[in-house]
């Protein structure tokens, strides 16, 4: 009876660990497409605070971007790094391809900060880097419209994330950054 039940343990163990090593448990594990072609991988960012943040081109939150540069440049030194992440999902506000977007982020705010390509970002089609976030945060957390921001500490937890309607420069983001930068 004990070999059984010692047996048992030790399957057991290993079956936890097994799906422990499949589930991802932090921002590093994932991957996504550049916008300048290639992968982004989320993992060259460890030991970095991330905001990432789900933009549209043609949104009445679109001037967030100006806010976001701003705050790349105020904290990059710091070790921040803004992630934008294009997406068409509310109201096909992004409709472009991802040489559009970068130009239009180039040309109308001179962003330079990391971009992935356009994501579906919502639904049962969401990258699974937002399906994570969902699972991290709570459903609550999931956007609800563009230029939803999330801060990701430099462990690559989720801690935070705001919606639409607050501001990046904000002074409630800027407290939740300064609180997850590394030390």
């Amino acid at each position: 009876m004990r070999l059984k039940v010692g047996i048992f343990c030790l399957w057991l163990g290993f079956t936890t660990a097994s799906m422990a090593a499949t589930q991802s448990p932090s921002a590093h594990d994932f991957t996504l497409p550049s916008i300048d072609g290639g992968d982004l991988d989320l993992a060259q960012f460890k030991g970095k605070t991330l905001l990432v943040v789900n933009t549209a081109s043609q949104c009445g939150f679109t001037p967030q971007y100006d806010g976001l540069q701003s705050l790349w440049e105020d904290y990059r030194e710091r070790g921040l790094v803004v992630l934008g992440i294009p997406s068409n999902d509310f109201g096909g506000q992004e409709p472009g391809a991802k040489d559009d977007i970068k130009e239009f982020c180039d040309v109308n705010f001179n962003i330079d900060f990391p971009m992935s390509d356009k994501l579906v970002v919502r639904g049962a089609d969401a990258h699974p880097f937002y399906k994570w976030l969902a699972q991290e945060l709570g459903r609550g957390s999931r956007p609800k419209w563009n230029f939803y921001k999330y801060v990701i500490d430099a462990d690559g937890k989720p801690v935070t994330y705001f919606s639409s309607m607050t501001k990046p420069q904000s002074g409630r983001v800027r407290k939740a950054i300064e609180a997850s930068l590394p030390r």
